[in-house]
């Protein structure tokens, strides 16, 4: 399991959101995106355990995950507000585990640091 995971809940419909595409970046010192990190779709179970790539640490910065919820909404036949939702969190402890949580619906969303 990488250090980055992800799990993705449709709050709308009551169940995991699979198939949604999410990409997983390291943001530059700037705010521009220095480095694409690895990209997947999420399982029938909502989640995404392989994002980041293997190794002992990561390093510190800000990361940015961003997932392709129009997609998941006109597979679901539903019309959807936010065609993608990008969440940016730091990273200070490379050894770490960090989750991190979209709760999504067609309308809004929220998100969390999980475990």
């Amino acid at each position: 399991m990488s250090r980055i995971t992800t799990h993705v809940l449709d709050t709308a419909l009551g169940r995991p959101a699979g198939g949604v595409k999410v990409r997983l970046e390291r943001m530059s010192e700037d705010g521009g995106v220095a480095d694409l990190l690895g990209q997947g779709a999420t399982d029938e179970d909502g989640r995404l355990r392989d994002l980041a790539p293997p190794g002992p640490a990561l390093l510190p910065g800000v990361y940015r995950l961003t997932f392709e919820t129009g997609g998941y909404f006109r597979d679901q036949e539903l019309e959807g507000f936010y065609p993608r939702v990008s969440i940016e969190f730091e990273v200070r402890d490379g050894l770490e585990h960090y989750h991190v949580p979209l709760l999504l619906s067609p309308y809004g969303y929220s998100t969390y640091r999980g475990s």
